[in-house]
């Protein structure tokens, strides 16, 4: 009877030991990122007040549907937000002068957050100005289709290994040069 508790005893404790590093996940888990940093020729200030979007190869915005494309708002178009800065209890500050990124992996540049399987290569990135003289110009539309080491994957992962097999560096922003109209 010793034995055959001892032994219960011995793989409870394995299967539980083996759970236990599973359980650990990155608080990126199945997410990534695709940061864009917009900017005049010759200029580094990244342009405020443009509209950035996912879209097709005919420039129509990409709906999310049912979370196929992000973990993030459900039946509606994939757009880019502006990175902002936070306060030490986390609240959102106005202005880029003070406090942490809240993103802290995207700077002062706009982000769109994606599943890892998000196929890059099937879509585009669209910037308008919509804004017009507030951002200091008038620029053109810019399109561009996306390859998989455009996405910032935060955790290690098959999706990560498989993305820098080929390409540039992973985790660096799309460097785009607007030209006015």
């Amino acid at each position: 009877m010793k034995k055959i508790y001892s032994l219960f005893l011995l793989v409870t404790a394995t299967a539980s030991h083996a759970q236990i590093g599973d359980a650990i996940h990155c608080g990126y888990d199945f997410t990534s990122y695709i940061v864009v940093k917009p900017h005049e020729d010759g200029k580094d200030k990244t342009i405020n007040g443009l509209k950035m979007s996912i879209c097709d190869e005919n420039g129509n915005e990409v709906i999310n549907k049912n979370f196929k494309l992000s973990w993030k708002n459900n039946n509606q178009p994939l757009h880019f937000v502006r990175n902002y800065k936070i306060d030490v209890n986390n609240n959102r500050l106005e202005g880029f002068d003070k406090g942490k990124w809240f993103y802290y992996f995207a700077d002062n540049h706009y982000l769109v957050t994606v599943t890892n399987t998000f196929n890059a290569e099937a879509y585009y990135l669209k910037i308008e100005d919509t804004d017009g003289e507030e951002n200091g110009g008038h620029f053109k539309t810019f399109t561009m289709q996306l390859a998989p080491y455009n996405m910032y994957i935060l955790c290690d992962s098959e999706e990560r290994q498989q993305a820098m097999q080929f390409g540039r560096r992973m985790n660096k922003p799309i460097d785009v040069v607007l030209e006015k109209r």
